[in-house]
């Protein structure tokens, strides 16, 4: 949706909360850097919620590979929220190259989040709410660093790759 086109509320009326709503919503889904890391925000909350759910479910099979599939699952899944809703690269950028790309980045928050847990293990025990706040602040460091790469290489607008692949028609 272009930024200047008016929401539904915008068009009955001029009162103040109508044309705040409809700012913030133009705002929300312009492609600019404050919405798409607003957006970034949204889609790191929803993918860290799935994380921590995955983590907690299969913690009682040890921390570190209950760490492992939860960034797994949680990465595929945040990818592809990137690819379509933070930066709008759905028609831009397929499916595999946004899930290799970031992917790739995500490995690096895999790796700090696997290493902080080994090395603290000794200070957060079996304490599962200091295993979750000692992850949130190692993902919460590797993520900003994570939206700097996304927007400037994986996602962005610049012609490094040709144009994904039409996917084949179905026999």
């Amino acid at each position: 949706m272009p930024a200047t086109s008016p929401c539904g509320p915008c068009s009955q009326g001029t009162r103040p909360w109508r044309v705040a709503l409809c700012g913030t919503r133009a705002r929300l889904h312009g492609d600019d850097t404050s919405a798409q890391f607003a957006r970034f925000v949204t889609v790191g909350v929803i993918s860290s919620l799935v994380y921590f759910s995955v983590f907690l479910l299969l913690r009682p099979f040890g921390t570190l590979p209950a760490n492992v599939i939860g960034a797994v699952v949680s990465t595929v899944l945040a990818n592809e929220l990137h690819r379509r809703l933070t930066f709008h690269a759905g028609r831009r950028i397929g499916w595999w190259t946004a899930q290799w790309e970031g992917g790739g980045l995500a490995a690096v928050g895999l790796v700090a989040t696997t290493i902080a847990l080994a090395v603290l293990e000794p200070v957060v025990s079996d304490a599962w709410w200091a295993q979750v706040l000692l992850i949130a602040a190692v993902t919460g460091a590797v993520g900003t660093m994570r939206f700097v790469f996304l927007r400037l290489w994986v996602f962005s607008g610049h012609e490094r790759r040709g144009a994904p692949r039409p996917e084949p028609e179905p026999a």
